[in-house]
């Protein structure tokens, strides 16, 4: 007599990223987050905030316009890219290489139905989202200070999402390939430091030398820079739909570069 076999579970798929996956490390990193928000959102939120107040109030009684812009507007909106950058690069070098190489979190989770690609997407995209939220706070200080509230404002939580999506994926990337921690300190002051200085912040790109200035073009927080302040300003035109794209391709390479080199020190 024949007896019933027991239906099999389907066999899951690999380089599929599985939502229940993305949201089991998430929320994990949701909880995490949940005792040490007040610290982490001061530095993020505090640090972006006092260059406008130094820049915008300090230079501000000089210059009074930038580009037919008011300068204090034209520093809170240029200072979004600023806080994006940092509450974005930062958490993806260090909290990265703390996870993997000191408390060995990463390789707990890869028992777990868990592949290398979804366990650094689900990172990737917790830490993107915060930079979204945290880019708002210089629009919020830059309208107590004058700045006008427009309709476009809306839009740049998405903006701060695909630029942190982006960096996050570069400060993952760094992890993996720093010896040690001190590393960092070679990115922060030849990289990331420069680049948020030569990207439209404080001052237009245009009155640079040409070859800082073709440098600029390439840079992605310069795209991110003129994409918030048209959107903020209410001057959204079609070239930022190039700036957009600049930050799509931005973020997915970055992505892709991050599973990459992360995960060959994760799989021996």
């Amino acid at each position: 007599m024949s007896t019933p076999t027991e239906p099999r579970s389907a066999p899951r798929r690999i380089g599929r990223l599985e939502p229940a996956a993305l949201a089991g490390v998430m929320s994990r990193d949701v909880a995490i987050f949940g005792r040490y928000w007040k610290a982490t959102t001061f530095s993020s939120v505090v640090q972006p905030t006092i260059y406008l107040l130094a820049f915008g109030l300090g230079f501000g009684s000089l210059v009074h316009t930038v580009a037919h812009v008011k300068y204090v507007p034209y520093v809170a909106t240029g200072v979004v890219a600023t806080a994006i950058l940092f509450s974005s690069a930062f958490p993806g070098m260090f909290n990265t290489f703390v996870r993997w190489q000191f408390q060995r979190t990463y390789d707990a989770m890869l028992a777990a139905p868990v592949d290398v690609e979804e366990l650094i997407t689900a990172e990737m995209l917790w830490v993107s989202l915060r930079a979204g939220v945290y880019g708002l706070a210089p629009l919020l200080v830059g309208i107590a200070f004058g700045l006008q509230p427009e309709a476009g404002m809306l839009l740049v939580p998405l903006i701060g999402f695909v630029t942190g999506f982006g960096f996050v994926g570069f400060g993952v990337t760094i992890a993996a390939v720093a010896k040690t921690i001190d590393n960092f300190n070679y990115i922060t002051s030849a990289v990331l430091t420069p680049m948020f200085l030569v990207a439209g912040t404080f001052f237009p790109v245009s009155n640079l030398p040409d070859g800082v200035r073709q440098a600029a073009q390439v840079n992605p927080l310069y795209h991110c820079v003129q994409l918030v302040r048209d959107a903020s300003l209410g001057g959204l035109n079609t070239a930022d739909l190039g700036h957009g794209a600049v930050l799509l391709v931005f973020a997915v390479l970055m992505w892709r570069v991050a599973i990459w080199s992360l995960g060959k020190r994760l799989i021996d």
